[in-house]
């Protein structure tokens, strides 16, 4: 009996189940290994870095010199004070040899000074090569010396269910990791940028995982971690981050050019809803970007786009709605090539462009009378940021001291409404101002906010 006992507890520390109880994980199971990531990541993790940026900003001393008619009646200068700004976020070295490290647009925004901590404790400087605020995107240099690089994968081939992994710094405390699934694909309208088409995932994303990595099981980048929905500021599982195929076009322009150079080709859309399908002859169920307007002279009227066209399909990727066609339009660069497939009255074609330079059309304040003077409008074109989030006309500059200025009009407000009326270009807007011949009153949205401005 006691060799019995013997024996079974021989067989007990003998088996798997013994280093359980011994406090580690067995190495298998039933003669076969226990899946882990601790390969892939000590392949993916030293190319995740953290980011430290600071800058100095300048900030109003008091807010009452931000109304503008304290400004005019109490005439006095506006004083300013400045205040350092700290930044912590993450990276990705995807090029080792020529040092290049992605990360957000907002983790390095308005900083002047930017370090780079990499798994090994070393600390480098790191230099801008070029920003893109429409996309969330920026692009660092490092000295390229013993770094390690994610591959890049094809973001197209994710599907729902996939399982990722995000790998980042969140709170400084460090290079951490957390695991899920891509819940979602192509969501957009989370006001992040004008051109949106994120990966949903609910691996838990905190602050300071911005810039960082999302990798599938092969330990390839898919994603770049760039923000969360959350009521209290932690993760609850809804984090998107930025597709690598995004990330690729946005890249080459920023190393060729430090900025993106994107072009026009001058057509409004809308989604294709079920009951538009069905007034254009198409089945209920299709979906497309329908062409509402066509800019004259745009590389769109000259290849004979028309209003009513559904497309479908851009440069070989399918168009299911307005978002994407932006989303493709967005990094395409001036001169290059649009491939479309559109269907016109039930037929599809294809129609092939280049696309044009940006032709904002600029109007002084001084020539729709004094008192705008100071100011410039444009309309709101294509690659603005602000393309597809609000109708209007842009405030492109403003004189400090002008007669536009003391009103209180400032660069970057959209004027959306001339004494009531809706205004949506520039045409529109100098006729409103014009017919306007005693008080003129503007509607503007700043940021969020929107106002009236009464000028007699």
């Amino acid at each position: 009996m006691r060799r019995a006992l013997g024996l079974c507890a021989a067989l007990a520390l003998a088996s798997p189940w013994a280093a359980v109880a011994a406090g580690a994980l067995p190495m298998a199971v039933d003669g076969r290994p226990v899946p882990s990531l601790a390969p892939m990541l000590e392949r993916a993790t030293p190319a995740v870095v953290n980011i430290a940026a600071r800058g100095v900003v300048e900030v109003r001393e008091n807010p009452l010199f931000a109304d503008p008619f304290f400004q005019r009646f109490f005439n006095l200068p506006v004083p300013r004070r400045q205040r350092e700004v700290h930044s912590v976020g993450s990276g990705v070295i995807v090029d080792a040899g020529a040092g290049l490290v992605i990360t957000n647009h907002h983790v390095i925004a308005g900083t002047a000074q930017i370090a780079v901590t990499l798994r090994d404790g070393r600390t480098l400087d790191a230099t801008l090569v070029g920003s893109d605020p429409a996309t969330d995107l920026a692009l660092l240099k490092v000295p390229a010396k013993n770094l390690s690089e994610l591959p890049i994968a094809d973001s197209d081939q994710l599907r729902v269910g996939d399982f990722v992994v995000a790998i980042g710094n969140p709170f400084g405390l460090g290079q951490t990791v957390t695991s899920g699934i891509v819940s979602a694909l192509g969501r957009g309208g989370l006001g992040a940028g004008s051109y949106e088409d994120f990966i949903q995932t609910d691996a838990a994303i905190n602050s300071g995982n911005s810039g960082g990595a999302l990798v599938n099981l092969r330990g390839e980048l898919v994603g770049i971690n760039s923000q969360i929905i959350s009521g209290g500021g932690g993760s609850i599982g809804i984090g998107f981050a930025i597709p690598t195929n995004m990330v690729r076009d946005i890249m080459a322009q920023l190393v060729e050019h430090g900025q993106v150079r994107r072009g026009l080709l001058g057509v409004a859309t809308q989604d294709l809803t079920p009951d538009l399908a069905t007034a254009f002859g198409l089945p209920a169920d299709r979906s497309g970007a329908v062409v509402v307007e066509i800019q004259r002279g745009s590389p769109a009227e000259q290849a004979g786009l028309e209003p009513g066209d559904v497309v479908v399909e851009i440069n070989g990727r399918v168009v299911r709605r307005s978002q994407d066609l932006r989303n493709a339009l967005g990094v395409l660069a001036v001169g290059e090539v649009a491939r479309l497939v559109v269907v016109r009255r039930g037929q599809e074609r294809v129609i092939e462009t280049r696309i044009g330079e940006p032709a904002a059309v600029h109007t002084s304040g001084e020539g729709l009378g004094e008192r705008i003077a100071g100011a410039v409008f444009a309309d709101i074109d294509e690659s603005s940021p602000l393309a597809g989030r609000i109708e209007g006309v842009l405030v492109v500059e403003v004189e400090p001291g002008s007669s536009a200025w003391r009103h209180g009009l400032r660069k970057g407000d959209v004027v959306v409404a001339v004494n009531r009326e809706r205004v949506r270009r520039i045409e529109e807007f100098k006729a409103a101002v014009s017919a306007s011949t005693r008080v003129l009153m503007l509607n503007i949205q700043r940021g969020r906010a929107s106002l009236f401005i009464l000028i007699q």
